[in-house]
């Protein structure tokens, strides 16, 4: 199984990526999370990877970080749940806004990722609250309004054309300057204004 790959990124796509290692091109699919902290072809990255073995093909899902492939594998776990649409998820709820979500019972956060319905939210919510309490979490349950505003707060920035890697970069730049009940505005108005230096 291979576990990681160290290499230099030969193509970045929506959903996946190539990396070269010693003159072979891995696809590896990947979150937009992931993709997003990539560097441009052609420089080097490292990338944590989950193997699939299947009958017709061997599949690769690399992450940034430990966090997002310890999700990646408990979303696994969870009827009805294949890696594409784990994928899915994690694009649209990084790891400390997926834990949050869980932890504070919000269903409707999590039907924002595509593929998951009302009763897949419910089964999500109560198949991963135990589990999820054990895996590197993120803001604690006081904490999900903010963490949902700069999550609507990233989307915004990303929707706009910036990458999400400098994007997350200013919003946690303007978050440290806001009050605690920041505005989803104040958010993307301060992003804005990190992005423009």
């Amino acid at each position: 199984m291979i576990a990681s790959l160290t290499g230099e990124v030969a193509a970045l796509e929506e959903r996946s990526c190539v990396l070269d290692v010693g003159g072979v091109g891995y696809l590896v699919h990947a979150s937009t999370h992931t993709l997003a902290s990539l560097p441009a072809p052609p420089a080097r990255a490292h990338l944590l990877i989950e193997t699939q073995l299947r009958e017709d093909a061997i599949l690769l899902y690399g992450f940034a970080d430990a966090a997002e492939r310890a999700w990646f594998r408990l979303l696994m776990g969870i009827q009805g749940v294949g890696a594409r649409l784990a994928l899915a998820i994690l694009s649209a709820l990084p790891p400390s806004d997926l834990a949050a979500a869980i932890a504070a019972g919000d269903r409707a956060l999590l039907t924002r990722a595509p593929g998951v319905g009302q009763k897949l939210a419910q089964r999500l919510l109560g198949e991963l609250r135990e589990p999820a309490a054990r895996l590197p979490a993120g803001p604690a349950i006081e904490t999900l309004p903010r963490a949902r505003s700069e999550a609507e707060a990233l989307s915004a920035l990303v929707n706009l054309g910036y990458r999400r890697a400098e994007a997350e970069s200013a919003l946690g730049r303007a978050a440290e300057r806001l009050p605690a009940g920041a505005s989803l505005e104040a958010l993307v108005r301060e992003g804005l204004k990190e992005l423009a230096r």
